[in-house]
């Protein structure tokens, strides 16, 4: 990103070409500023614009434009011509206004789009104006990350000369605007800004002004940029990061830490009330002892990541729910010795053929498996003691293609079977009638006397007596 107060002698300005589009003629301006640049484009119409302003406020020679011209104004001669009197104009006024730069002349030139303290100038501007009512009505408050590089930039310099005295433009609303911001969403790119060869996801940031954060959502930033997360770890209940190519959640987690070495880690590094991770859409393959470091958590999210298995994650006391959908499971055994009294699992969308791993949570009450590759109704044995089990999805399963599949499946519920939603649907009272005949047939077969022949049996033996 631009840094013009730092330096102005290494920044030029270049009228390169002419344009026509419409029958307008648009001349092309290249601005460098050190190793940043960028163009943009004026007809000669803001050329004289701009010139009366700086001629009224800021000393520059009346006589200097080019003048204009009403016939033969669009002739290929004369529009080059005019290409390279205006050249000369910009070069003289910017080497004139090299320690003022006005705002008027900055415009003209998007130094508010691409420099740090011009950016800063018209970010303060509108939170002076209008932070307030944003704070107010906005849900999440979107910064894009050049904004935040800028701000993190700025403030490594001092107060620079340039700056304007109107308290409007003052740095101070941005620093108090952010400290006050409660849920922020950045969103990153790897294409070029604008006409720049700027690249966002290149730029360096951190998150120290925000003082009061409850949520962050990131979406396609890399970790890498993060320099700082300040005092989120005090503050932060909410986390989503998705899209950024995460493969391990200390990524984020210890983003400002240099040795990410667990026996060295200090109390200072626990994310004290963060209960929701979102890390959806990311490289993840293994959930690694950097969960421990949030030990309030309640809901934890890796949906499409790459996770095969699970590592005991049974320190969370407080997990309740957990999304595992779209990752690459195919066996999963004894979980109840790995997540503890979680009550919401969704493993769907994954390659899981039985329901032995599950058969000791009991604490569940919902458990989707749609989309796997159970295909023996039998499996259901494993699960259907589970006390506090209400919700289960079998949907998308081979299993879900056989012969009264949604009855067999009730059935081994036994007396809850009228409480079980399958598939997002509790069973009809056809269907709860005919699982009872199929538990009366599945009782005789394995050679038990139904109850209620046991009663009769006694009553009779009663009367004979």
């Amino acid at each position: 990103m631009s840094s013009f107060i730092n330096h102005r002698n290494d920044s030029t300005v270049n009228v390169v070409e002419a344009s026509s589009k419409d029958n307008v003629t648009f001349y092309k301006i290249v601005v460098k500023v050190g190793s940043v640049q960028w163009d943009v484009s004026h007809r000669y119409s803001d050329f004289v614009e701009l010139h009366e302003k700086l001629v009224n406020d800021h000393g520059v020679a009346k006589d200097l434009l080019p003048p204009k011209k009403v016939i033969r104004n669009k002739t290929p001669k004369f529009v080059e011509q005019r290409r390279e009197a205006l050249n000369e104009y910009l070069k003289n006024v910017f080497k004139y206004l090299l320690l003022t730069m006005p705002a008027e002349f900055a415009h003209f030139l998007d130094f508010h789009l691409y420099d740090i303290f011009f950016l800063l100038q018209d970010l303060a501007k509108k939170l002076f104006l209008e932070g307030d009512k944003l704070l107010e009505n906005e849900k999440s408050h979107k910064f894009s990350l050049i904004e935040l590089h800028a701000i993190s930039e700025r403030f490594k310099m001092a107060c620079p000369p340039t700056e304007k005295q109107d308290q409007m433009f003052d740095f101070s609303h941005i620093l108090d605007f952010c400290s006050q911001v409660k849920s922020l969403s950045i969103e990153g790119s790897y294409e070029k800004l604008g006409t720049s060869n700027i690249v966002p996801n290149e730029l360096y940031f951190d998150l120290i002004p925000f003082k009061s954060l409850i949520d962050l959502k990131i979406l396609g930033v890399p970790m890498g940029c993060i320099q700082s997360v300040g005092s989120l770890r005090d503050s932060l209940v909410s986390l989503s990061v998705h899209i950024a190519s995460v493969v391990s959640l200390n990524e984020f987690l210890l983003v400002d830490v240099l040795h990410k070495d667990q026996s060295s880690l200090a109390d200072t590094v626990i994310w004290k009330k963060l209960t929701v991770i979102n890390f959806a859409s990311n490289n993840i393959n293994n959930v690694d002892w950097a969960i421990k470091l949030v030990p309030k958590l309640q809901h934890l999210n890796l949906s499409s990541n790459k996770l095969s298995e699970l590592c005991d994650i049974s320190c969370l006391h407080d997990l309740q729910v957990l999304n595992l959908s779209m990752n690459r499971f195919s066996i999963c055994l004894n979980w109840h010795a790995k997540i503890g009294n979680v009550v919401k699992i969704d493993l769907s969308q994954n390659k899981i053929e039985s329901l032995q791993g599950f058969s000791k949570l009991y604490s569940l009450e919902s458990l989707d498996l749609s989309c796997n590759l159970i295909s023996d109704v039998e499996e259901v044995q494993h699960i259907c003691n589970l006390p506090c089990l209400e919700y289960l999805w079998l949907t998308a399963n081979p299993v879900a293609s056989s012969i009264d599949y949604r009855v067999k499946v009730i059935e081994q519920f036994n007396a809850r079977m009228s409480e079980i939603c399958l598939d997002n649907e509790k069973a009809s009272e056809k269907e709860l009638d005919t699982a009872r005949v199929l538990q009366a047939l599945r009782i005789v077969k394995e050679g038990k006397t139904p109850s209620f022949l046991k009663n009769n049996n006694t009553s009779h033996s009663f009367n004979k007596s």
